[in-house]
């Protein structure tokens, strides 16, 4: 390494910087005499926090400054919940490493009711994500799902103050705050599949930075990139957006990949789910193939019909 200090950019909130602090201690870990901090960057999607995603450009607003510094060169690298990155990098940068996946499942917090099947008819429970509400109004189409957004602690009070009977996050943001004893049932994912790359996190570089990317190649986890690449690879050639409920969930079995995915229509009346399995050394062509499957059983037409349904809106 040339640099005497890396600068990793990160957002703010508490489960931004608690992953860019663990990029961090790792990476000092591996290199002791390393120099490390961290810049936080405040992103569109933070300063925008009571408008659903969907209705504003997606979660590609929590990455458009960092990127910016990152190819300005005021940072090095740039820590993401990989969730929240698009399929296509801009210009000049790329992925670098993803880090062992968490649980990628999605959990219910509830203070009056014990799952989800024990919900009262006409419930009202709190998600922004159009993926959980499609797969919830499948599940179960009395249940009323309301907009909830803010950092984890946020929402875990909007469930008290907002007379909400649950409200339902990622696994994996509750863990790594270290907010498990506040979940009350892990959701299994035949009931509601989890996002595209859901418990992973990114390392983003610039491509051309050889330094950084020969220090962050050893955070690399080889079974979750296997699994992410496959998930992104799907949504990708189906085009998913944040207008279109889209899920899926790539598991390895020894030398076997297997990837579930979905589509649906927003209110979760029509939803198209299916798997492919094979080989773990072409994860990428696994989800274009489950993308080109679920397109031809009338995928196409449903996320047509989102995209629509959101353009009459705007």
């Amino acid at each position: 390494m040339t640099q005497k200090t890396i600068i990793i950019g990160t957002r703010g909130s508490p489960l931004a910087l608690w992953q860019a602090n663990f990029v961090k201690n790792l990476l000092l870990e591996e290199y002791a005499d390393l120099s490390i901090e961290l810049k936080i960057i405040k992103t569109t999607g933070d300063k925008i926090d009571q408008i659903p995603l969907a209705e504003i450009g997606g979660k590609a607003l929590f990455l458009k400054e960092i990127e910016e510094q990152l190819l300005d060169g005021n940072v090095h690298l740039a820590v993401h919940s990989m969730k929240d990155v698009p399929t296509v990098f801009p210009k000049g940068l790329r992925l670098a490493a993803v880090l062992k996946r968490e649980d990628p499942r999605d959990v219910m917090i509830s203070h009056k009711y014990a799952s989800l099947a024990a919900l009262p008819k006409k419930a009202v429970v709190g998600t922004s994500s159009l993926r959980r509400k499609a797969q919830l109004k499948n599940w179960r189409s009395d249940l009323e799902i309301v907009p909830i957004r803010g950092n984890v602690d946020t929402r875990l009070k909007k469930l008290e103050t907002e007379n909400m009977s649950a409200i339902i996050l990622a696994s994996a943001g509750m863990t790594r705050l270290g907010l498990s004893n506040h979940i009350t049932e892990y959701i299994n994912p035949e009931t509601m599949l989890p996002a595209v790359a859901q418990g992973a996190i990114g390392i983003e570089v610039r491509e051309k930075d050889e330094d950084i990317l020969n220090l962050v190649k050893c955070l690399n986890h080889r079974e979750t990139e296997i699994c992410v690449t496959a998930e992104r690879s799907f949504l990708k050639t189906i085009e998913g957006d944040c207008q279109s409920p889209v899920a899926a969930h790539a598991v390895c079995h020894g030398e076997t990949l297997k990837v579930e995915g979905m589509v649906s229509t927003l209110d979760g009346y029509e939803v198209i789910k299916d798997s492919v399995s094979g080989s773990i050394d072409a994860p990428g062509l696994l989800g274009e193939q489950l993308a080109r499957k679920i397109l031809s059983q009338g995928g196409d037409t449903i996320l047509e019909r989102c995209r629509l349904n959101h353009y009459t809106k705007s």
